[in-house]
């Protein structure tokens, strides 16, 4: 591998300052790594011309040489998740509807990357308006594992995650709303943060207030990585109602914290209410003693809430959300005609949603947010596997059922990431280890790591601390060696 595309991205930011490297140099790199692998992996859409970024790279070194320097992504590539506005660049939403669509203005997180010295190269691959946790759509097809090419990279920031692992970019942007920033992160083995509501705000949602369930965030390849591009997403903006007004500056600062004495709260499967996929829960139970390692103290621990009327909860809410931002185009038959059914089912569950089903759920989720308070009262943070499954076929659409049990939605395989959903509670993916047997021999797998609400600092720092105590994130995806 080359050695520019083996750094982390806060070693390549040093070293492009220092002029150890040139920004040439870093594009020629990451766009060789590209060619060789993305045909594979389909992670990045939307490519730019080379000469282009080639041009814009050379742009990056001649401001060096006059002793500019624009920030810590100063001719960094870069490569914004497809649901993310980008003026002059296509952005499809992985939806035929958007197939030729140019934006012209940035979304508040594509703004800031640019302003921190960025080059975009490209996009990176979505599901259909971001609907499921397995990453493919009708605009480019489906983005592969690099662990498994076979396999999924998760959704619906799977495009990210690949480019991470396959190292195609030193660094990426996601969003999540049912677990699209940690989804993928564990089935490739990369950190991937959900921070807390309003903290990474948008300036773009035709509805701002509706922005409760679904927010942008960082992933990366170390935890360090990912708190460095949370303080450039992160910041006040007027522009959106929910924006939380704190100095984003604090996650640039170093990690390092001790964690003797820490309380860990083991949530594992809500008291037998989730299915897991057979090695799942072993793993991640497992993976526990890292905790222990960094001076720790874990112990089971529950929520005093009802699963089941979470899910419930759940359902209402993403369905009111859902179908409030797309039945425009339901409302259009040439549109509809273009859907895929995972959002015609979302819609239609939405258009059949009342104003008191919303308000009972509302209720609902003010008494789960409670309820995790109470737990917070006896713990520190909270941990809970990531995902129920190992990366599955990626030509299967979603599992339809996990250790026996019937899924009775598309997206129920994924009910484990929705309590820091509706909570808001910042949860960050941290690798956990591999799968020992079977079909899900060396596949990866990651926890969550639930903080406080807004204290998303203290889930960075434990991320920290676990990673320096571990070494799965460290491990590169060994079958596309071969490939690259």
């Amino acid at each position: 591998m080359n050695e520019i595309v083996a750094l982390d991205a806060l070693s390549l930011s040093r070293r492009i300052r220092a002029r150890e490297v040139s920004c040439r140099e870093v594009m020629r790199a990451y766009l060789d790594r590209i060619a060789r692998l993305n045909p594979l992996l389909n992670a990045i859409v939307s490519l730019e011309p080379e000469e282009s970024l080639l041009a814009q790279a050379d742009a990056c070194d001649a401001m060096l040489s006059r002793g500019q320097w624009l920030g810590w992504m100063h001719g960094m590539p870069q490569a914004p998740k497809d649901l993310a506005q980008t003026r002059g660049m296509r952005t499809t939403w992985g939806s035929p509807i958007f197939r030729d669509f140019v934006p012209d203005q940035d979304a508040a997180i594509v703004e800031r990357v640019r302003s921190a010295g960025a080059i975009l190269v490209g996009k990176t691959n979505v599901p259909e308006f971001g609907l499921g946790s397995q990453t493919f759509n009708e605009v480019f097809g489906p983005t592969r594992n690099p662990w498994d090419p076979s396999r999924t990279a998760g959704g619906s920031s799977g495009g990210a995650a690949a480019a991470l692992a396959a190292r195609m970019l030193p660094v990426a942007d996601g969003s999540d709303m049912m677990g699209s920033l940690r989804n993928p992160a564990a089935f490739c083995n990369v950190y991937g943060f959900r921070p807390s509501r309003g903290r990474v705000p948008n300036t773009l949602a035709p509805d701002a207030f509706s922005q409760q369930l679904s927010t942008d965030g960082p992933m990366g390849r170390s935890v360090a990585d990912v708190a460095m591009l949370l303080a450039t997403q992160a910041g006040y903006d007027a522009r959106a109602p929910l924006s939380l007004d704190n100095d984003p500056a604090v996650y640039a600062q170093p990690l390092e914290r001790d964690f003797a004495g820490a309380r860990i709260g083991w949530l594992g499967d809500l008291g037998g209410h989730l299915p897991f996929e057979p090695g799942v829960l072993e793993l991640c139970r497992d993976a526990l003693k890292a905790f222990e390692t960094i001076g720790c103290t874990v112990d089971e621990a529950r929520v005093d809430f009802d699963p089941a009327r979470m899910w419930q909860t759940w359902l209402t809410w993403r369905r009111f959300l859902v179908s409030g931002s797309l039945a425009v185009h339901y409302r259009d038959p040439q549109r509809r005609a273009l859907l895929k059914p995972e959002a015609v089912w979302e819609i239609e569950q939405g258009l059949g949603t009342a104003a008191i089903d919303v308000h009972d759920a509302s209720v609902a989720r003010t008494a789960l947010y409670r309820a995790v308070l109470a737990a917070f009262e006896r713990f520190d943070f909270l941990v809970l596997p990531t995902a129920q499954v190992f990366p599955f076929d990626v030509n299967q659409r979603w599992p339809r059922q996990i250790a026996g049990r019937e899924m009775d939605t598309y997206h129920r395989w994924m009910e484990v990431v929705i309590l820091p959903t509706l909570t808001g509670c910042p949860a960050l993916s941290v690798p956990a280890g591999f799968g020992a047997s079977g079909d899900s021999a060396g596949l990866p797998m990651g926890i969550q790591i639930v903080g406080r609400p807004r204290d998303d600092l203290s889930v960075l720092q434990l991320g920290h601390a676990w990673e320096r105590a571990t070494e799965w994130g460290r491990r590169e995806p060994a079958g596309l060696r071969e490939v690259a």
